[in-house]
């Protein structure tokens, strides 16, 4: 953690930023929750156990700088919350979201599946592409089998 820290701090010096202690706390707690999506409430009710002087708009300001800088990517999956995910080294673009329009639950997917037609892109229309999203909503399987479940008939 303190490597990832140490690496976000020299990417605000590099841009003319400090990273404050409210700052460190708010990247602190993206490191800690790194799988959970975090709103920018979630993140401050967590940094306040850390930083309890630390207010909401320090928090938003945080959070759209880290944003800016790419450092987080600002997502929002169609409930209109804004949720902070950390970007890491190893991916060249952003995983994918497979989002539960019923429950709301998020799955990651890891691997790019975009590259080859990345690829084509550039090929067909000497389009580079820097970065993409995809993001599929639909019905889990937790809420399917629920569904399924309930629309057996009793057996009397």
């Amino acid at each position: 953690m303190e490597a990832r820290i140490e690496k976000i701090k020299q990417q605000l010096q590099s841009q003319g930023y400090k990273l404050t202690p409210q700052r460190e706390a708010t990247v602190r707690v993206l490191l800690e929750n790194e799988e959970d999506h975090l709103s920018a409430e979630d993140v401050f009710m967590l940094v306040k156990d850390k930083a309890p002087e630390i207010g909401l708009a320090t928090v938003y300001r945080t959070l759209e700088l880290l944003s800016e800088m790419h450092v987080v990517e600002k997502m929002n999956f169609g409930d209109g919350v804004a949720r902070y995910d950390l970007r890491t080294d190893s991916n060249k673009h952003h995983h994918h979201h497979l989002i539960c329009v019923k429950c709301g639950s998020m799955t990651e997917i890891l691997e790019d599946w975009l590259g080859p037609l990345e690829e084509r892109l550039e090929r067909e229309y000497g389009f580079t592409v820097l970065d993409h999203r995809l993001d599929f909503q639909g019905i889990c399987a937790k809420c399917r089998d629920k569904e399924n479940s309930q629309e057996e008939p009793d057996k009397e």
